[in-house]
């Protein structure tokens, strides 16, 4: 039994130095494919020296609500270029995020448009960060119909969210927060969610899950906890939950 984890970040700084072995950690547990995410274009030369030294990675690549008030002038023709290779399989992670507010929202709610637009362009899917800003990312969602894909990564959105992003015929991924003690509408969500547009990702190295909450940094290694809540929450084997995901999250990323 193999699982694909659907968005980790293997650049980080707190996964980066140990890469290789984190990898090997990964495989050793039934990770067949990394999906590891750019958070800017810097980032995006990391994640492709990765894809080059391992056939299991995967990129995707964008602005990050966080760093979208450090881009520089050209930063999008910077990342139309990046969206345009084959092996970046989707625009992001991009959006908005009103709890810290990094970026002013107005720069972010610009550089998440721009990045729409790109996404839209080269007709590649999209990874969106939303966090306590989801109306305004609707909104702006809106004036994009034809989008390849849109997933809402490590959604922990209420129900009436949730249904929301079904009736667009959105994706929704989730992390390893629906194993927490506290999380039964969050479980509640998953068991309820369309089998064919769900996917799960650990958002290494952030939201270990249990039992392995109190162990810093997550790693791709952990995802099968994750797959095994949705299986058991589902009522359905763990083989069968990890063959669906997976086609789900191959398709979705158009991986071969």
């Amino acid at each position: 039994m193999t699982w694909i984890d659907s968005h980790c970040h293997l650049t980080s700084d707190a996964l980066f130095e140990q890469v290789d072995i984190v990898i090997e950690r990964g495989l050793a547990a039934g990770i067949e494919r990394f999906i590891t995410i750019a958070t800017d274009l810097e980032d995006a030369a990391k994640a492709e020296s990765l894809a080059k030294a391992h056939d299991c990675v995967e990129i995707v690549t964008g602005i990050h609500p966080h760093e979208a008030e450090k881009v520089s002038d050209g930063w999008d023709d910077s990342l139309l270029e990046w969206a345009k290779r084959d092996h970046v399989r989707a625009v992001g992670e991009m959006g908005l995020d009103y709890h810290y507010d990094f970026a002013d929202r107005a720069t972010q709610q610009r550089v998440f448009t721009r990045q729409l637009e790109i996404a839209t362009a080269v007709k590649k899917p999209i990874v969106i960060h939303c966090r306590e800003a989801f109306e305004d990312c609707l909104a702006i969602l809106s004036e994009f119909p034809d989008l390849r894909g849109v997933v809402f990564h490590c959604f922990t959105g209420t129900f009436a969210e949730a249904t929301a992003l079904w009736e667009r015929g959105y994706w929704i991924s989730f992390t390893g927060v629906i194993t927490f003690k506290r999380s039964d509408e969050l479980r509640e969500i998953v068991k309820q969610c369309h089998p064919e547009r769900m996917m799960i990702e650990t958002d290494s190295p952030y939201l270990s899950p249990e039992p392995k909450r109190n162990i810093r940094p997550n790693e791709p290694a952990h995802l099968c906890y994750i797959g095994e809540c949705v299986a058991n929450v589902r009522g359905e084997s763990n083989q069968a939950c990890a063959d669906r995901l997976n086609e789900n999250t191959r398709r979705f990323f158009d991986l071969p």
